[in-house]
């Protein structure tokens, strides 16, 4: 009893989460995106041109492609079979070919098309994202999917959209919104979300940037943006529909500007602040992940953080190197699974809230 009443008034004294390095093929730097349709399904991909699948929570990968001179940067599956991934594109990494941005597959992964689109030429994606939207088909409840893609690190920013589950897509330019990167993408409905973005293609003068749409990407409206320079958005976590947070990435060479920032916001994204994650100039923040609104994790170099408190403090984690992205996936008894991938792949599994 005593050591509960401890916890309940010092969360930070329960014993540390513990992450399961999963057995992945060896791979020289940041491995970018890995989604899950279940607890046991999913894939990751990464800037080798290679894709891998799962049936079993990761605990076996099989190598299902492989494309040199594709960088896969971002991948999303709708189910089973139907899934898209996305290439960074040249000129920006030494050794991508491949200017197609976007791929689909129809088999699980054994295969993949180019996926063509209108609008202007999309340089490359970092992130893709879907919207499971239910309607009424000839007097019953179907489901339809929204997809959002957007690119890219280092510029331009574009965005591509599909409002038929992927059968038809167009592109559309946001740098006169302000945007000249687009990091990462979440909607919260086919007209409702939120954009990680940088303010400048020089990054010397850039602002980290996030901005909203209420139109599905028509037109946006800046929410945050920052007051130093070097500094872009990365990704971002909304373990509810009000809270939310956002990765700040500072490039500045100054190793006297030593505070990094993550933004949280507890409006739904009307207003953001700035919370301070740690005072070190080798760190550079890149993935983040939250299961509930306290609980929650930053991927990072030369290591990860995690809090139980909303930000409010922060303690080492290890999950190895450069985590670039954190997927949450509920279990059926209403516990979370979270994979998370940067220079390898590591696992969580968090019982139901209560247990």
């Amino acid at each position: 009893m005593k050591y509960l009443f401890l916890l309940l008034l010092f969360p930070f004294l329960a014993p540390a989460q513990t992450w399961q390095k999963l057995p992945t093929d060896p791979y020289r730097g940041k491995q970018d995106d890995i989604c899950f349709i279940s607890p046991q399904q999913g894939w990751y991909v990464n800037g080798a041109g290679k894709i891998y699948g799962t049936r079993n929570g990761g605990q076996s990968w099989q190598k299902l492609y492989e494309k040199p001179g594709t960088f896969f940067r971002c991948v999303a599956f709708l189910d089973s079979l139907r899934g898209f991934a996305g290439n960074i594109g040249t000129e920006y990494f030494p050794g991508v070919t491949d200017t197609i941005p976007l791929y689909a597959t129809g088999d699980g992964g054994r295969s993949w098309q180019p996926v063509p689109y209108k609008g202007p030429t999309v340089k490359g994606l970092c992130a893709l994202e879907v919207v499971k939207e239910q309607f009424i088909n000839a007097g019953n409840i179907d489901y339809r999917y929204q997809i959002f893609g957007g690119g890219r690190v280092g510029g331009p920013a574009f965005l591509l959209h599909s409002p038929d589950n992927g059968d038809t897509w167009t592109s559309r330019d946001l740098r006169p919104f302000g945007a000249q990167y687009i990091l990462d993408i979440k909607m919260f409905s086919p007209r409702e979300g939120f954009i990680c973005a940088g303010s400048s293609m020089e990054v010397e003068k850039s602002n980290a940037l996030i901005l909203h749409t209420k139109d599905g990407g028509l037109t946006w409206q800046k929410r945050y943006q920052s007051t130093r320079p070097f500094e872009i958005t990365w990704k971002q976590s909304w373990p509810s529909r009000k809270v939310g947070y956002v990765t700040i990435q500072s490039y500045n060479p100054d190793t006297l500007v030593a505070r990094r920032y993550v933004a949280k916001t507890t409006n739904g994204g009307k207003s953001w602040k700035e919370i301070p994650l740690t005072t070190s100039a080798k760190v550079r923040e890149f993935g983040v992940g939250f299961a509930d609104e306290k609980t929650g994790w930053v991927g990072a170099a030369p290591h990860g953080f995690g809090t139980r408190d909303g930000g409010k403090t922060w303690e080492k984690v290890d999950f190895g190197n450069a985590v670039n992205k954190i997927r949450l996936v509920k279990t059926p008894d209403g516990g979370t699974v979270a994979y998370a991938i940067g220079v390898n792949v590591y696992k969580l599994v968090l019982p139901p809230a209560g247990k």
